[in-house]
């Protein structure tokens, strides 16, 4: 196999994109890529969509996009894991690069979810749920994290307020990030007095419906076209699937599919959890950020609030999280949101995340996480 370089990224600000179709957000992140890589063909061209048919009536997002960025005859198709669709896609990149099937490779991951009403895109979300056994019942995403969080209150003995840490930090890096939706501070009271959406979960706990759109190029390592950057390589890709009911699973505090997708690339990466210098992890809700740590091995099983707790999530911390603000402040485009994070990754680790840069950066980690946990990439890119 081919070691594979990301050589160059693109985004599109996350917001309430109601003036913009799903092509253009789409075509806006791609023609960014290309440009920052140099580049103005390729092999193949990957999308990460999950609701594209349900709420804008549009399917057969591959050609689609490929013909409205002239790139009309590659090799192309829509790539759907629920909310993990973006990595899932920039996994399915990696595999056509390091297998020699292609040299040159656009991911973009793209959704459009402000176009339809709020009770309809939640319903459409609850499709990544098990339809038999969760959302015939009623089950929203918000419930089912609701459900898990005051489990992990209960058994740990926490209480709501230890999870503001989590927002307060991805508000406060969202600051400078140009394309985060919500480029505003919080504190720990605004945290405590936020409206209440499923009990425990209130506003702050979880991250926004939104859209947008990012894009990376991927090819050989090697073919970089900036010799004057930092070359970014994918040390490691790797997924860990899971039940899609969270009452099927052993342990319902417990993201085996985040853990084994997290072993599974720290073997293939040659490296440890001390090894990573930033982690950007799917925030979707603060219960997930702190599972997330606690499976990814940052923190023994109830001591994910702990690292928050400390200041240890933050740039200076010894786990920096959600550099650019994560799915809660930058937003969450679900399909889109796996890409992003590889996009920041890549910033930091060219050294060009500007007030947010993690200091001497050279791992990465990005993990998004399908469902409720479901279905888990994770990636580790390395600066060489």
């Amino acid at each position: 196999m081919r070691e594979v370089a990301v050589i160059g990224v693109g985004q599109t600000e996350v917001g309430e994109h109601w003036g913009v179709s799903l092509r253009h957000l789409a075509l806006e992140a791609v023609q960014a890529a290309m440009a920052d890589a140099g580049v103005v063909r390729a092999d193949a061209l990957y999308v990460g969509n999950m609701l594209s048919g349900e709420l804008e009536g549009q399917e057969h997002l591959g050609a689609l996009v490929a013909d409205f960025a002239g790139l009309r005859g590659v090799e192309a198709f829509k790539i759907e894991a629920a909310c993990g669709s973006g990595a899932a896609a920039v996994r399915m990149g990696y595999v056509a690069v390091a297998g020699g099937l292609a040299d040159l490779v656009i991911v973009v991951g793209v959704e459009k979810m402000t176009d339809t009403l709020g009770p309809d895109t939640t319903a459409a979300l609850a499709m990544a749920a098990d339809a038999d056994y969760e959302a015939a019942h009623g089950a929203s995403f918000v419930t089912l994290n609701a459900l898990v969080m005051r489990r992990y209150m209960h058994q740990y003995g926490y209480g709501h307020q230890d999870f503001a840490p989590f927002a307060v930090n991805a508000h406060q890096n969202a600051l400078a990030n140009p394309y985060a939706m919500f480029r505003f501070p919080v504190s720990s009271e605004k945290f405590r007095r936020a409206r209440m959406i499923s009990d425990p979960i209130n506003l702050l706990d979880s991250s926004p419906i939104c859209d947008g759109a990012a894009a990376v190029v991927l090819a050989p390592l090697g073919e970089t076209r900036h010799q004057s950057m930092a070359t970014v390589g994918i040390a490691a890709s790797a997924v860990g699937t899971d039940t899609l009911a969270v009452h099927d699973r052993n342990d319902p505090l417990v993201l085996a599919g985040a853990e084994l997708s997290s072993q599974r690339a720290y073997n293939a990466a040659g490296v440890r959890p001390a090894d990573i210098d930033l982690f950007e992890l799917h925030d979707a809700f603060t219960i997930m950020a702190a599972l997330s740590l606690e499976a990814a091995g940052f923190a023994d099983r109830g001591r994910g609030l702990a690292l928050a707790a400390d200041g240890e999530i933050g740039i200076e911390g010894r786990i920096p999280v959600t550099t650019m603000g994560g799915l809660k402040a930058r937003g969450h485009p679900v399909g889109a949101t796996g890409v992003y994070q590889i996009v920041e990754v890549v910033q930091q680790l060219r050294g060009l995340a500007g007030e947010n840069q993690v200091p001497n950066a050279r791992v990465g980690m990005a993990q998004n996480i399908g469902g409720s946990g479901a279905t888990v990439i994770t990636h580790i890119l390395e600066r060489i």
